[in-house]
């Protein structure tokens, strides 16, 4: 049994000074892969590797019902805060008053900053509560692989699956999410 999951079975019996103890273990790892996600962002993002890691840890320790069964339940719990911050802040990027849909100029060489990035992603996660729906699991794999950016084998052993059924599922997740959103663009 890691440290980790002895520390959340702590946090889960009442120890008020397990989530202190918990955040210096899972830091890295949790910075790693936001700094991986927040890679594949357009530049110019204001939402950085470091808040996301923050604000995703506040959410998931200041959430008194939390109950983990362990390292992964614990790690599929934090990419599904990330996933929701970052489509929190893309909606909010988006949204009128913040002058969303709005074309962006670049004053140092005037040209326009496109937000394909920001619907991409609200795509993607329209798709994926329609996925959701159909296949929780697969579901599951597709927030580890894509909001996360764990690679197969890390998703595979988080979800306790073997690698090549998370190639199996993370092909057809692909393909149906892809799927799903040309029929949603189409209509």
């Amino acid at each position: 049994m890691s440290d980790v999951t002895r520390i959340l079975e702590r946090a889960q019996a009442g120890d008020p000074s397990a989530a202190s103890e918990l955040l210096p273990l899972v830091y890295d790892e949790l910075r790693s892969l936001a700094a991986a996600k927040m890679a594949k962002e357009i530049p110019g993002q204001t939402l950085q590797a470091t808040a996301l890691v923050h604000e995703a840890y506040l959410r998931l320790v200041g959430d008194s019902d939390h109950k983990w069964n362990g390292r992964a339940h614990f790690f599929g719990a934090a990419a599904e805060a990330m996933r929701r911050i970052l489509i929190e802040n893309a909606r909010r990027k988006r949204a009128a008053r913040h002058g969303g849909g709005q074309a962006k100029l670049d004053i140092a060489d005037l040209e326009i900053a496109g937000v394909a990035k920001d619907d991409e992603l609200l795509a993607v996660h329209d798709a994926l509560d329609k996925l959701t729906a159909h296949d929780a699991q697969k579901a599951e794999l597709v927030k580890l692989r894509y909001f996360i950016g764990l690679t197969t084998q890390e998703a595979a052993e988080a979800l306790g699956i073997s690698v090549p059924t998370a190639d199996r599922w993370w092909n057809y997740s692909r393909a149906w999410l892809f799927d799903e959103i040309e029929r949603e663009r189409n209509a």
